[in-house]
């Protein structure tokens, strides 16, 4: 909304872990640095860990397009699975052959023989488990196992285990003790020092394009203040500021516009400097007056015997007796969707986001909700952007959300209206601010479109037939044009779509890819289309 307004190319304070934005702190370098080492050395495990929003998801990202050409790496951001899933998950990242007929231990060999087969290649087989603080027991002890893969002088598989400061305290159990002795290294990523968080601001806008400061010098200080050097807390209040500004129409960010992003963004935990101020001022009065009152009582200073004397002081009405009044708590985001009535599982998730297609879903294993789709005529989509990109398609989609204690959830948006989003999980439906969902999302999204059945994807430049005919009635109903019933993708079809396609803010090629023809038939509202907003709202 704002990036052309200050002249960038895109939003550069976007909370999706984007390594073209890695902003290389010292503290960042060295755990890359420290990364990289791990993937080249042999044996054991490497550690990493960090507070949520630190950009440990970032520099993993980073880490994955730095890998030496003779490395393997198999990436599982799912820590939610059992053993079997575990290590059919690691199969499917190393592309080996498996499926759920198959016993823990057939799969282990096969995946020792991958292994075996890599080590005669010279090639490194590196494993990075992120969010690896919500493992279960057992599959931490089976990750242990997998250590033992070996030749004589060498381990075959490096692990790297990725999570918040929780996986620390995990690690030093008693009954893991043995995994504990196998990590050889260990680093902890800090945030960021306020010389950090303003080269970190000025790095993201000179990405996005930004020809000269657009915050105040005190305006970064206040983000430093606000946000602690937390890099994502810092993405979403600059994000917002920006927002702010654009409103307001002026050019730069100054301290007022970050404070009134940090109390939309905080809420109840932000506490401004004048807030701060004030309750001091409060208690000092209150302190001060108790120390008049004292020693005019005891005359242990000149001149208050006398003065205390012609000082009336009001003695307080007793209070009435308080009648007890039930308050119900607030439901807050990661209470709900740790709520057991509320499931959060990707078959409910699946089996929702159907239902309101008119379809139905049957679980049959992992990956089947995409298959299924297919034969109910409907096609995945699958993204990572912000709450504007989901808002842009209007269609529900599964997102998945980290609570607290870093649990995922897969759960539907149903309604995105506002600065509100209404979630369904199961038969429950909750509505709550994007602030209070956006330290929760990483960006991720699912959403399932109908396409033409007789129309391929995509449609583009110098196809011929009655799906090319299709699109072009189409969009002269929407641009109000005289169809020529032309069936030949031309050079005016395709200036029709570039058209179309910069109203949208797509990409412009000409092409009517998968977001092209979403996008035109919401405009077009095609009857049977669940959207996030009712058409016209």
């Amino acid at each position: 909304m704002y990036a052309n307004y200050f002249g960038l190319s895109e939003n550069p304070f976007s909370i999706t872990p984007d390594p073209r934005y890695l902003f290389l702190s010292n503290r960042h370098t060295e755990a890359l640095a420290h990364l990289l080492y791990g993937v080249t050395e042999s044996g054991g495990f490497i550690q990493l860990t960090g507070e949520v929003g630190t950009g440990k998801t970032t520099l993993v990202r980073s880490l994955l397009e730095k890998l030496p050409d003779h490395v393997d790496a198999a990436l599982i951001i799912n820590p939610r699975l059992s053993i079997p899933e575990f290590l059919r998950a690691i199969c499917r990242e190393l592309h080996i052959p498996c499926n759920s007929g198959q016993t823990p231990q057939e799969i282990i060999d096969a995946l020792n023989a991958r292994l075996l087969e890599a080590h005669a290649q010279g090639r490194r087989v590196v494993l990075i488990m992120d969010e690896a603080q919500a493992l279960s027991t057992e599959v931490l002890e089976q990750l242990r196992l997998l250590t033992n893969l070996e030749t004589h002088r060498q381990k075959l598989l490096q692990i790297i285990l990725v999570g918040q400061p929780e996986l620390r305290e995990l690690l030093t159990r008693l009954n893991l003790r043995q995994l504990a002795q196998r990590i050889t290294g260990r680093y902890h990523l800090q945030p960021l020092s306020a010389r950090e968080t303003a080269a970190y601001v000025h790095h993201r806008l000179g990405i996005a394009g930004a020809a000269a400061p657009i915050f105040t010098v005190a305006a970064l200080r206040t983000v430093q203040r606000v946000t602690k050097g937390i890099p994502r807390l810092i993405n979403v209040i600059c994000d917002r500021a920006l927002l702010g500004a654009y409103t307001k129409e002026v050019r730069q960010v100054d301290t007022g516009l970050v404070r009134r992003a940090a109390r939309e963004v905080l809420g109840g935990e932000y506490r401004g400097r004048n807030r701060t101020l004030l309750a001091w001022l409060s208690a000092g009065a209150v302190l001060l007056l108790a120390v008049v009152m004292l020693l005019s009582s005891t005359g242990r200073i000149s001149g208050f015997t006398t003065a205390k004397k012609s000082i009336a002081v009001a003695k307080p009405a007793q209070p009435a007796a308080a009648v007890p009044v039930a308050v119900t708590p607030a439901i807050t985001a990661s209470n709900w969707l740790n709520d057991a009535a509320h499931p959060t599982d990707t078959d409910t998730a699946f089996a929702t986001l159907f239902s309101l297609w008119g379809a139905r879903y049957t679980p049959a294993g992992a990956g089947s909700g995409c298959r299924e789709a297919q034969q109910a005529g409907l096609r995945c989509l699958y993204r990572k952007g912000t709450w504007n990109n989901l808002r842009s398609f209007d269609r529900p989609a599964i997102i998945t959300l980290s609570d607290a204690q870093g649990v995922l959830h897969q759960v539907v948006v149903t309604a995105l209206q506002g600065e509100r989003v209404t979630l369904r999980a199961g038969g429950a439906s909750m509505s709550f601010p994007i602030t209070e969902l956006e330290p929760l999302w990483y960006g991720e999204y699912l959403l399932l479109w109908r396409p033409n059945p007789n129309a391929p994807t995509p449609l583009k430049p110098g196809m011929v037939g009655t799906a090319v005919a299709w699109l072009r009635a189409r969009l002269a109903t929407l641009q109000h044009t005289r169809d020529s019933g032309g069936a030949t993708y031309d050079a005016d079809l395709s200036a029709a779509v570039r058209q179309f396609q910069a109203r949208q803010h797509l990409t412009v090629d000409g092409i009517a890819g998968e977001e092209t023809l979403i996008h035109l038939d919401t405009e077009l509202h095609v009857a049977g289309t669940p959207y996030l907003a009712p058409p016209g709202s």
